[in-house]
């Protein structure tokens, strides 16, 4: 989807640095959780982030998420490390290994299943990955579910030319490169590392809502440059154009980011579990349909 609108210059202040929240998913999955938490219960369009593991698991120990419903939103996986195997009530099926992403636009409803490769359930092995959802406009809340899986490669992957700076664009367009993921609403979704020394302004929408993840090590950020590590959200306000980080030159590690920003809506919001819609009545009715099985079963 076209993000055409008026890009003002400098830097974007930082609002406000959160921390994550450690939470159990699914089968037993441990995750940090950006949002939502009790500091942040989400950021238009975006209603949730979570970091899965780090985790090393042994033969046999690999846990998912089994069988449960969505309808109203999208979700986004993101990995990094291990296997995710997907299967859903539509018949669709497929694994996700490093550096590939799967956009699941829910819409009208679908049951899924996340859960460990074979491979990694047999052997063990590190599973690391993210999982953000973002809402859908109310008039795009029950079309056909839809799936967009994009492997590794076809990602563009952007480096700098003194090799400090590198960004996988996985939404929007960023330093000359676009994905190949359509969007329902205007979305930039990136993954950048910076070593010390590294600095990167990436421009983004006046409108758009702005935040950053990081992953690894700890950088700079914002126009007053303010300084955010590991498990921390850092939220942009909507002032200046340009989203930026920079890795201290004395720095012993890189940091790793996720910059994730994206056209608010500006619409209600009704939440119950694995349901996103407009009002309590289409939450009522997202219940009754999966309870009657018209979101289909996994078979």
């Amino acid at each position: 989807m076209d993000t055409a609108d008026s890009t003002p210059r400098g830097p974007r202040p930082v609002a406000r640095v959160l921390g994550s929240l450690a939470v159990m998913e699914g089968d037993g999955v441990a995750v940090r959780r950006a949002f939502p938490t009790h500091n942040l219960d989400h950021l238009d369009p975006f209603l949730l982030l979570d970091e899965m593991g780090p985790t090393e698991y042994g033969p046999g120990e690999a846990k998912g998420t089994p069988e449960h419903p969505h309808r109203g939103f999208e979700t986004v996986t993101y990995l990094l490390a291990g296997t995710l195997h997907h299967r859903d009530s539509g018949g669709h099926t497929g694994t996700l290994g490093p550096g590939d992403v799967q956009w699941m636009t829910a819409g009208a409803g679908v049951v899924h299943s996340e859960l460990p490769g074979p491979d990694l359930l047999r052997d063990g092995g590190r599973m690391h990955g993210f999982q953000v959802w973002v809402n859908l406009p109310r008039a795009d809340k029950m079309i056909p579910p839809r799936y967009q899986d994009v492997p590794a490669a076809r990602l563009p992957l952007v480096r700098g030319d003194d090799g400090r700076v590198a960004v996988r664009v996985i939404a929007g367009e960023a330093l000359g490169a676009r994905a190949p993921v359509e969007t329902r609403t205007p979305i930039l979704f990136l993954h950048c590392t910076a070593g010390p020394g590294g600095e990167l302004a990436v421009p983004a929408p006046a409108a758009f809502n702005v935040f950053a993840y990081v992953i690894d090590g700890a950088g700079r950020f914002g126009r007053e440059r303010v300084r955010a590590g590991s498990g921390q959200v850092v939220v942009f306000s909507r002032a200046g154009g340009t989203i930026t980080l920079a890795c201290a030159p004395d720095a012993s590690d890189p940091v790793s980011v996720l910059v994730i920003g994206g056209q608010p809506l500006g619409e209600p919001i009704a939440r119950y579990g694995p349901f996103v819609m407009s009002s309590e009545a289409e939450i009522a009715q997202a219940i009754a349909d999966y309870r009657a099985g018209r979101m289909g079963r996994l078979t």
